[in-house]
């Protein structure tokens, strides 16, 4: 079978155009710059909407998500303003409703979103899980919509319309800012305060020629939704005036203890679109880069119940407030902020200042006030029309049932009524259409009521339109209305300019190594005072604590703390709070508990503090068992613990004493009320693992209370207290002596000593004593200040009972050269 050819398809004309293809670039491109500048890019200067954000507020609101209903999937919004409004894609529609939705990124958030809308770090979740309704704000935008306010346009397949514009009762535009980027052309606007903007509208209402420095008063500046401190105000004044401009964004952050040995930069508020994770991500880059140093970790304790919370850990031995401005030069903790404001004025895009941007919104509220009272006029005046045609029949009734009896039909009933009434088509249709239940006479007096009331509207409205004064007294009032119920206080500092951060001069990150005298409390704190300026004068007193021992250093140097088990540990005087000793409060309230520098053993307590630079005639020691010792100063190079006497079993260290002169008197005061001082001199100085020489001889069952050293030539007192050794810690009062030194003769090493209190019925032992320089300083347990009787001339007479527990006992410390006051 022969193969058949197909037959070849007619030939089709060639149609070829010649164009020029630099004209046909030139009209494409115009083209699509047009439709980005105008329908995508650029908000409005009326509303401050771009075209998608009207669409969504506009669509919500025909949808009835009003805030007093339940939220909707953003799925179901997205797809309606997609379907009937904005044929663009749904993606950039939810972007548009998710950014509506942020308190961070709006100052007058539009939409009330429940899910997951993002963060400054993060994207929202997916439209699918997401609710959104509008925000109560959002409501101010399209009120009146129904009232002729504002223009509709065909929507883009020409079936709905959609408003050219928005009500928009709130100025947006300044309230909210806006970022768009179109092409040839930008716009960044930032937010302002809603009470500030609304402020200085209604003064331009009401004096149309006001100056940017008179505006100025009312909005001093942008108010951030983050918060934070806008650096210098310069830049602010040059965009208000012309319209571009920038400012310097600083991040709100304060010094404080992080942890009880370390300061912290703690961070509360960051700059406009600034996230904690960006911050962080920076700081690890700069430390990693070697160009930034000090800083040993960051934490984000944010949440949504506090907030903000970003905590940047400062190393010791480095400057707080250095640390911090190399933050805020080299991370987003200070950014800046261009402003740019453009808008589209009458279709046109225009740069605005600060008054042209009041103005355009200024204007649009008179015509939309004016509109909605023309309609509003015309509304009534229809129904005004309407009710006398009604109080026409209703007075006649009769006459009116008869001559709709006697037609025929329903037009020739409406023309006889018109022909014998004298009422108008309109009259006289709603006259047929009128049910029977208004026939009654108690409808005469509410049409008559309603007449009334609609002539009077009548006359309000036509006064609204036909005087300028009282339109603008109007739409302040309205205005002042929005402020009231929406206004919030401001969130940004304004600060004066400071530096740049190209400008700043370098300042010292560590702290330099300054004199400084470390010292203990009663209470187990430390603490390091900056320099003997800070000391208090002698018999001024602070409101907590004492201070029991002191000893000098520097601040990168290093101090030792003598345990009751004969060690001394190291102690970075660097990690200790510097804490300043006003002349009327020497206390160490602010210090570090001892707990959290020094790994202590189950019952070893700190008994004095030590210096470790290896001069001087070294330390005194006194144990519980009566042994005295002197030590050489020889300090270890590489260790960080060692000891300094052998002690026998049972045996403690009471007190650690660091010598200032070797020509001190060492005091001992026993449990059963002796006291032994002798010359310092007299004990010879001892190495490390020696066990010291006898100090006191004690009697059956006492033991050694306290142990210390005084200057020979110095008017010193004696402080005991008296009380039971059965009774309970803490449930016997004890009785006080405050005794004069002098009293007391010194006597040999190794003697008994003298009695230093008679005891009364029920006291058999001292709980405390302490021997020092006066005037003598007490402690409760608590840290609180105690009062002590008044001074004793007796040697060996009984105590007195006091108000206060007392628990330890401390005196001045003087600039000339302190040295470690014993606790008892």
């Amino acid at each position: 079978m022969a193969r058949r050819t197909p037959t070849p398809p007619p030939a089709v004309p060639e149609h070829i155009v010649d164009i020029d293809v630099a004209e046909e670039m030139r009209g494409s491109f115009l083209e699509y710059a047009y439709s980005v500048i105008y329908s995508r890019a650029l908000p409005d200067a009326r509303d401050g909407l771009k075209p998608v954000q009207r669409r969504i507020l506009f669509q919500m609101s025909e949808m009835g998500l009003r805030p007093d209903r339940g939220h909707v999937k953003s799925a179901r919004v997205v797809g309606d303003v997609m379907g009937r409004l904005h044929p663009h894609g749904d993606g950039a529609i939810y972007d548009a409703l998710v950014r509506m939705a942020q308190p961070f990124s709006l100052r007058l958030p539009l939409v009330d979103g429940h899910g997951n809308f993002g963060s400054l770090d993060d994207g929202p979740a997916a439209m699918r899980y997401t609710e959104c309704r509008l925000d109560p704000a959002a409501l101010l935008m399209t009120t009146s919509l129904d009232e002729d306010v504002v223009d509709f346009t065909p929507n883009y397949d020409g079936r709905e319309t959609e408003p050219v514009v928005l009500p928009a009762a709130i100025p947006n535009l300044l309230v909210n800012g806006a970022a768009g980027i179109a092409v040839g052309m930008a716009t960044n606007i930032p937010p302002h305060n809603l009470g500030e903007v609304v402020a200085a509208a209604r003064h331009l209402l009401t004096h149309p020629r006001a100056g940017l420095d008179e505006l100025m008063t009312f909005v001093p500046g942008p108010d951030l939704p983050a918060g934070g401190r806008i650096i210098g105000l310069d830049g602010v004044r040059e965009a208000y005036e012309t319209g571009r401009g920038s400012f310097r964004i600083r991040a709100t952050a304060h010094i404080e203890n992080v942890t009880p040995r370390r300061k912290g930069i703690v961070v509360t508020e960051l700059p406009y679109n600034v996230g904690p994770e960006k911050v962080i991500a920076r700081i690890k880059e700069a430390v990693d880069a070697k160009k930034l140093t000090g800083i040993s970790a960051v934490d984000d304790f944010s949440d949504m119940e506090s907030g903000l919370r970003l905590v940047i850990e400062v190393k010791n031995g480095f400057v707080p407030e250095a640390v911090l401005e190399q933050l805020y030069a080299l991370t987003p903790m200070e950014d800046s902020f261009g402003i740019n404001a453009v808008a589209l004025v009458e279709g046109q895009p225009r740069t605005l200042g600060l008054r042209e941007l009041l103005t355009v919104f200024v204007d649009h509220r008179l015509e939309v006030v004016r509109r909605r009272s023309a309609h509003r006029r015309r509304k009534a005046e229809e129904r005004l029309h309407l009710v006398d045609g009604l109080l026409v029949a209703i007075l006649d009734i009769d006459e009116v049932i008869a001559l709709i009896r006697s037609c025929d039909d329903a037009a020739a009933a409406r023309t006889r009524l018109m022909q014998v009434f004298d009422l108008s088509e309109v009259q006289a249709s709603y006259i047929l259409e009128m049910p029977l239940r208004r026939l009654t006479r108690f409808s005469r007096i509410e049409l008559e009521t309603e007449r009334d009331e609609l002539r009077a509207r009548i006359e309000e409205l036509s006064a609204i339109l036909d005087d300028d004064k009282i339109l603008r007294r109007l739409v302040g009032d309205e205005m002042a209305a929005v402020a009231r119920e929406h206004g919030t206080p401001r969130r940004t500092v304004l600060l004066e300019a400071g530096p740049a951060p190209a400008q700043r001069t370098a300042v010292s990150l560590e702290v330099s190594d300054d004199p400084c005298i470390v010292l203990a409390s009663s209470t187990g704190l430390l603490a390091r005072t900056s320099d003997d300026r800070d000391l208090p004068a002698d018999g001024e007193r602070g409101p907590h604590d004492v201070v029991v021992a002191a000893v000098r250093a520097t601040a990168r140097g290093e101090v030792g703390a003598v345990t009751s088990t004969g060690r001394v540990l190291r102690v970075p005087v660097i990690e200790l709070p510097t804490l300043p000793v006003t002349s009327t409060a020497p206390s160490l309230a602010g210090g570090v508990p001892l707990g959290a520098l020094l790994e202590l053993g189950r019952q070893e307590r700190v008994v004095g503090l030590c210096s470790l630079s290896g001069d001087g005639p070294g330390l005194a020691l006194g144990s519980a068992r009566g042994v005295v010792k002197r030590v050489s100063p020889d300090v270890p190079a590489t260790s960080d613990t060692w000891s300094v006497i052998r002690l026998d079993d049972g045996d403690e260290v009471v007190a650690a004493v660091e010598l200032a002169t070797g020509d001190e008197e060492l005091v001992f005061v026993t449990s059963d009320g002796q006291l032994l001082h002798f010359p310092a001199s007299s004990v010879r100085a001892q190495g490390r693992p020696a066990g010291g020489v006898s100090g006191i001889r004690l009697g059956d069952g006492a033991r050694v209370v306290f142990f210390g050293a005084v200057e020979a030539d110095r008017d010193s007192l004696v402080v005991t207290a008296a009380g039971s050794s059965g009774a309970l810690p803490g449930t016997s009062g004890a009785t006080v002596k405050v005794t004069p030194f002098a009293e007391f003769p010194g006597k040999g090493r190794a003697t008994a000593g003298v009695r230093a209190q008679r005891f009364l019925k029920g006291e058999d032992e001292l709980v405390l004593a302490w021997v020092g320089p006066a005037p003598a300083r007490a402690a409760t347990p608590q840290g609180a200040p105690a009062p002590l009787p008044p001074v004793d001339e007796r040697r060996d007479g009984s105590g007195l009972p006091t108000s206060k527990p007392v628990a330890a006992v401390g005196g001045p410390l003087t600039p000339g050269g302190p040295r470690p006051q014993a606790s008892a």
